[in-house]
């Protein structure tokens, strides 16, 4: 049975990243709303209460009883889990006389205590809070405070009960790895078991238990959860898995053609369908971009369902879901807030049941599985890839032209990116292309004046995009080297047909978002 430890969610936007720590501590762990804690599970060994964005003593703040909890498992609350449990139990929280945001460092602490073992004198630990604990229960301690924060961190006299009001999941705290390793380690007893091997050794067996001898497809992008998914289902079942892969028309250039070839070398069985007519049919005058991305998304459906007819003896179909999806699906009431394209069910007309072998993976897990399972590394390490493809990086209608247009420029620019080496961390030669999260370019529904020899042109700008990120959730622009950017924007402009002027994108999310559409 795998131990976990439980991230009871009360809203926080770190909430994930809490997860992710405690995943890279080799420990198995569950994110669930603040109010559905499984006391069912005999699993759970742990317990970490998220932040929220809410304040304790509004009315509309998320609230749960802990005392089925308490004296049950050891728990660990993190900002606003620290000051609901000070809250409720009778202490005092109230609003910070400056709000509490940025770098702070630990000036006094339990060097001994359980939780803060390892902890460096002076340790920077990053606080993002309005509210502050005033005062704690009598039964509570105060084991850190920083020069502002007095209670930074508590815990219960007697129990194995902690709150910090820092947040250890971020990375500008120092020390935050240490101290959740002290929490799910050594306080709850977690043996670190949980890695990329454990992982493909169980869920190959516990896949062949679940659809035995049955024909399984699945639906491939080219992207990384898709494939990692489809060959852990490959050595599972081998043949009995037939993958689908459609072209509509909008994938960045050759890729079709390079991902089949990949998806063959892999061993798998694939058919490529060409439906490209069908979407660019479709899509002729449309400018708005959810209509367009409802239309692909409506014949993406058909044209995969109709393959799928064909193959008469399906009885699953298998998707590359992956846990943030799923997190990002559900609000923490446990009520659906926003649809995703591998969440939601199947089309009933199918008539088939759902295996999401990736489905509590995060993002960095799927890679390392992939690696595990021997994925040619070029197909892990891929840039996220919209599923409506270069649809949504073309500003306005959707002509082939336009289409032709921007592919050939993304590749000129993807593999620039890929070719130019520069330096890491560590001092070794690294391709820039793996310094950049997600990167492409963009076709805007502008045309500007340009001199090319002796004649004036009028043609088309294209806008370059490359981010850094870790999830997605936030991005920063990518500060590319200018003497890269020069040589991309030069061979753009005299390679690429019909397009005299190059832009570089240097918004960060929020408030913009990583795609334009």
């Amino acid at each position: 049975m795998q131990e976990k430890i439980i991230i009871l969610d009360f809203g926080s936007q770190t909430t994930q990243l809490i997860g992710r720590r405690v995943r890279e501590l080799n420990m198995y762990c569950e994110i669930v709303p603040y109010n559905k804690f499984p006391h069912d599970d005999p699993s759970v060994i742990g317990v970490i209460l998220s932040g929220s964005p809410f304040s304790v003593y509004d009315e509309s703040a998320f609230k749960v009883d802990l005392s089925n909890i308490r004296g049950k498992y050891p728990i660990l609350g993190i900002c606003y889990g620290a000051q609901f449990m000070a809250y409720s139990n009778g202490g005092k929280v109230e609003p910070a006389g400056t709000r509490e945001y940025g770098r702070a460092h630990l000036s006094t602490f339990e060097h001994e205590n359980p939780l803060l073992k390892g902890i460096r004198e002076q340790s920077q630990v990053w606080m993002s809070h309005g509210d502050t604990i005033t005062a704690i229960p009598e039964n509570f301690k105060i084991i850190a405070s920083t020069d502002k924060v007095a209670i930074a961190a508590y815990q219960v006299k007697g129990e194995k009960v902690w709150g910090v009001q820092f947040h250890p999941e971020v990375f500008h705290s120092e020390d935050g790895t240490r101290l959740l390793k002290n929490f799910v380690v050594d306080i709850c007893g977690g043996k670190q078991d949980w890695s990329a091997s454990s992982f493909v050794d169980t869920t190959v067996a516990a896949l062949k238990e679940q659809v035995g001898n049955d024909r399984v497809i699945l639906g491939l992008s080219g992207g990384v959860d898709s494939s990692v998914a489809a060959v852990l289902l490959h050595r599972a079942i081998g043949k009995n898995l037939t993958c689908i892969f459609v072209d509509h028309g909008l994938l960045r250039k050759n890729e079709f053609k390079n991902v089949m070839h990949d998806y063959e070398c892999l061993g798998l069985n694939v058919i490529g369908v060409d439906a490209s007519d069908k979407f660019f049919k479709d899509l002729e005058g449309v400018t708005d971009p959810e209509q367009k991305r409802k239309i692909i998304g409506r014949d993406f459906v058909e044209v995969f369902n109709a393959e799928a007819h064909k193959i008469t003896d399906a009885k699953w179909l298998a998707q590359g879901t992956i846990y943030p999806d799923r997190i990002e699906s559900l609000n923490i009431t446990g009520k659906t807030i926003k649809s995703h394209h591998n969440v939601g069910g199947l089309p009933e007309e199918m008539h088939l049941s759902l295996c999401e072998p990736l489905q509590w993976l995060f993002k960095d897990e799927v890679r390392r599985v992939g690696r595990e399972l021997g994925i040619p590394e070029h197909l892990i390490t891929r840039h996220p890839f919209p599923g409506p493809g270069l649809a949504v990086r073309i500003l306005g209608d959707i002509t082939r032209e336009k289409v032709r247009i921007l592919q050939d420029a993304d590749d000129i620019f993807i593999q620039g990116l890929r070719d130019w080496m520069v330096k890491d961390a560590t001092g070794n030669d690294i391709a820039l292309y793996h310094q950049v999260w997600q990167a492409g370019a963009i076709l805007l529904p502008v045309q500007s004046v340009g001199v090319m020899g002796d004649e004036r042109t009028y043609e088309r700008a294209v806008a370059l995009r490359a981010v850094t990120s870790t999830d997605a959730m936030t991005a920063d622009w990518a500060h590319l080297p200018y003497e890269f950017m020069a040589k991309v924007s030069n061979d753009i402009i005299n390679k690429v047909k019909g397009v005299n002027r190059v832009c570089y994108d240097i918004s960060s999310k929020p408030p913009a978002t990583i795609e334009w559409e």
